[in-house]
């Protein structure tokens, strides 16, 4: 079941700031991961801790995309946030961001 794929408007800002190369990386990486089987955890995609932003996160190279799952009639997934990490901190926005 393909899962239909949704960016919320602060995710959207989030991913405007990042070098088109980067956008483009990470587009492609959103679309090929969380299309299919968005809960199934592998080695870039992991549920979180409880926390504020949300559920799930995918990692691709030094970026995290965080994600909620919408099941339903017409399943999705919400593209809540997306940061940079470096080293133990990640900046989400341009603010640091404690998970």
């Amino acid at each position: 079941m393909a899962y239909r794929i949704q960016y919320a408007y602060e995710s959207e800002a989030h991913l405007r700031v990042l070098k088109k190369r980067d956008q483009a990386t990470i587009l492609d990486r959103i679309q090929s991961q969380l299309s299919n089987e968005p809960t199934q955890p592998s080695k870039n995609r992991k549920p979180m801790r409880p926390n504020g932003i949300a559920p799930w996160e995918l990692r691709i190279g030094k970026f995290r995309v965080y994600y909620d799952v919408v099941r339903g009639e017409e399943p999705s997934v919400e593209i809540v946030a997306i940061g940079v990490k470096d080293r133990n901190r990640v900046s989400i926005g341009g603010e640091v961001v404690e998970l």
